[in-house]
């Protein structure tokens, strides 16, 4: 068994308002960056786990966003996955 790290991003899809997003384009265009002409808002969300390969981490994490983590009317999501560091033992 392997312990892998997910990074899954969840943003919302294009053709979906972003309040959020333009509420930050204004604060920003008020602090003075008048050249941002876009921002969109999503989310990042950190998962550790084990699995018995990598392509068995994957599977999870894809289950785990289209059942959870992400809504499929309105969002999209892409993760990326690395097998984590196992540290070192002291003696």
């Amino acid at each position: 068994m392997s312990s892998f790290q997910a990074k899954v991003y969840v943003t919302l899809k294009p053709t979906v308002n972003d309040p959020q997003g333009v509420t930050v384009r204004g604060a920003l265009h008020t602090l003075g960056f008048p050249t941002v002409t876009d921002v969109r808002v999503g989310k990042l969300i950190e998962i550790q786990l084990d699995a018995a390969s990598a392509a068995e981490a994957k599977q999870r994490i894809e289950t785990m966003c289209k059942q959870l983590l992400a809504n499929p009317v309105i969002e999209r999501f892409t993760f990326e996955l690395v097998e984590a560091a196992v540290p070192a033992h002291s003696s």
